[in-house]
């Protein structure tokens, strides 16, 4: 199961793609296939930087309140801290990155397979002094098991999982409201469960009083395990949520930036930094291959030509979905990247010849994206590619909760109370615009909506099938990660190049 959050970019779009760097970079998304191994670099290879794991029992334990505070009280400090998340969400890392000033990364050995976190966290960490890894769920919790496939050995794709992979010590954070010396009997089941993963310490959180934490650093003294941090319940910092998590940073980015500075103070005047530090340069060096863009996007069979072709992502406050390594693939591919906010622009980037819609929260926003009828109807009569996901499926429909939005697509959508979420085994039926039919998509859903069936879906995995596909449109609730399929970008790609020799005719 993927984390409980989808995140999102930690900088405001700007308009007619004169976006910062930084925000695009995290800003696009679309579609992959895993590709084993294919995408790693196998020049110089990296030994690693110093790296450590936070995680918890399980969710609610303060893991994102630690991480970002402990992101952002070493960036404080002076130091360069890349920052990364395991498993397929989007809102945690753009918290990151606020806390930080670098792209927050994902990383999970589903969406991208397992050969490819190692590489795809080198190349994310270069040129950092420290890596901060957020965990998800609870520390062994990952893919459920299944006759022949990756969940069979158990907690695949878990923090514990990555952990493994990276060789990093894992923090773990701890929930101690309630509890005494059981907080000793608890981290000792975690650091015996499985002795390939090495616990170098425990950080308290929501302790009542000092007598309550001498209580717990006592039993977690006895029990051999170091206390690196006290939290005291007053000292909880609340951040605001959604039916899908925590609200994105584009939303909300006064407040987010207030939120980081206050996690900052927390973590330092609560938790042992110099401690945390040791225990990250204690990792062992682990030298790999380091993950390229360009060297993916060439075996994916692109071939890059001089003159850039322009292509439109589309961001701000309702599309705020994506993962880093999607855009550098474009980029690498011949892109020229830039991006749009369908709430406020009311036409396209200039030359805009293929259109990338990533997922958000556009039920938040219908109203306003509605009205902004100008840029509905240049959408719809786009001919150039385009690739939608979740967010971008309900946008380029008729309509959503009854409101009109830019017919590309003969489908209506509506919110539900009803949560679909979960990983997907996905295979193509038809060729598109970016898929070949039979190939094999590792994915994963996460939405509230439901939309009119397609005649013929452009997925089917077990037990369901989704999306819409024309020869130059492919959309679906399928949020797809192309590290693993650098073969994506490359297509889409060529494709704009398609459409822009064909407007030169």
């Amino acid at each position: 199961m993927p984390g409980r959050k989808p995140s999102g970019p930690g900088h405001s779009p700007t308009r007619s793609g004169r976006g910062p760097r930084e925000w695009i970079i995290r800003a696009a998304d679309p579609a992959i296939e895993p590709d084993t191994g294919q995408t790693a670099e196998r020049e110089p290879a990296m030994s690693g930087v110093p790296r450590l794991v936070i995680a918890a029992p399980g969710s609610g334990t303060g893991k994102t309140t630690v991480a970002t505070g402990l992101m952002a009280a070493l960036a404080e400090r002076g130091l360069r801290v890349s920052p990364h998340k395991v498993g397929p969400d989007y809102i945690d890392p753009g918290y990151h990155s606020l806390a930080t000033g670098r792209p927050g990364r994902n990383l999970d050995p589903w969406l991208t397979s397992e050969d490819l976190v190692g590489p795809l966290f080198r190349h994310g960490s270069a040129g950092s002094d420290l890596a901060v890894v957020e965990g998800v769920m609870g520390l062994f919790d990952g893919v459920a098991a299944s006759p022949g496939g990756p969940g069979r050995h158990g907690h695949f794709a878990s923090t514990a999982h990555v952990a493994r992979l990276l060789d990093a010590p894992v923090v773990l954070v701890v929930d101690a409201a309630g509890q005494g010396q059981s907080v000793a009997a608890l981290v000792h089941g975690f650091a015996s469960y499985d002795t390939r993963i090495r616990l170098g310490g425990v950080i308290l959180n929501r302790l009542s009083s000092d007598r309550h934490e001498e209580i717990c650093r006592g039993a977690l003294e006895d029990a051999g395990v170091p206390v690196l941090g006290a939290i005291r319940k007053a000292g909880e910092i609340e951040t605001p949520s959604r039916h899908l998590g925590l609200i994105p940073v584009a939303e909300r980015r006064a407040e987010a930036v207030r939120t980081a500075g206050l996690l900052a103070a927390l973590v330092a005047g609560s938790c042992d930094l110099d401690a945390l530090v040791r225990l990250a340069r204690s990792a062992p060096a682990s030298p790999g291959p380091v993950w390229s863009p360009s060297t993916a996007v060439t075996e994916g069979g692109a071939e890059p030509e001089g003159d850039r072709t322009r292509i439109a992502v589309a961001g701000g406050a309702a599309f705020t979905f994506g993962y880093a390594e999607n855009v550098e693939l474009l980029e690498a591919a011949g892109a020229e990247v830039v991006t749009f906010d369908p709430l406020h622009d009311e036409s396209l980037p200039e030359g805009t010849r293929g259109i990338v819609v990533p997922g958000g929260f556009p039920e938040v926003y219908a109203s306003d994206l509605s009205a902004n009828v100008p840029l509905r109807e240049q959408v719809a009569g786009f001919e150039g590619p385009i690739a939608a996901e979740c967010a971008g499926l309900l946008y380029l429909g008729r309509e959503l909760d009854g409101l009109p939005m830019c017919g590309v697509l003969d489908t209506t959508a509506r919110m539900t109370s009803r949560l679909t979420l979960g990983y997907r085994d996905a295979v193509a039926v038809t060729d598109t615009v970016l898929t070949r039919e039979g190939e094999r998509f590792r994915g994963h859903e996460f939405h509230r909506t439901v939309c009119t069936p397609p005649d013929r879906p452009a997925f089917r995995w077990r037990g369901g099938a989704d999306g819409y596909a024309s020869g130059r449109v492919l959309a679906s609730y399928l949020h797809l990660h192309w590290a693993g399929s650098p073969r994506l970008a490359a297509r889409f790609v060529a494709a704009a190049r398609r459409a822009t020799h064909a407007a030169a005719e």
